[in-house]
């Protein structure tokens, strides 16, 4: 059984940063493709992030450029994704995504909260 368990979410003040963490087990972490997506209260799902099994290339949204990057440690079968210079548009219930070929899986999600 596959299982995507995120972490690290919490409250965070404009400006500060967070680390998030999803853990992966059941499957072969080094043959997926992992992906950071949030969904802002009231909001649809977006995409964060994502760091390409195959090559290790990464790729991110526009809004977070430059701020945000994606990892990953094969060892310990997790994805990171370092949050800094939070705005308060960056809070939303963050998930982390596995994907293959014909083959995706989801996190229970992080919540991330920015005051001002």
């Amino acid at each position: 059984q596959v299982q995507l368990v995120e972490s690290g979410g919490g409250l965070v003040q404009t400006g500060g940063s967070l680390r998030l963490s999803c853990t992966a087990s059941g499957l072969t972490f080094n043959q997926y493709t992992m992906a950071w997506f949030r969904q802002p209260s009231g909001k649809d799902r977006e995409f964060v992030a994502s760091h390409i099994h195959k090559d290790g290339s990464t790729y991110y949204a526009d809004s977070v450029k430059g701020r945000f990057t994606i990892s990953r440690d094969i060892a310990k079968n997790t994805v990171y994704l370092q949050m800094n210079n939070l705005k308060l548009e960056d809070a939303a219930v963050y998930y982390c995504k596995a994907i293959r070929t014909y083959e995706q899986y989801w996190g229970q999600g992080t919540q991330v909260t920015v005051s001002a």
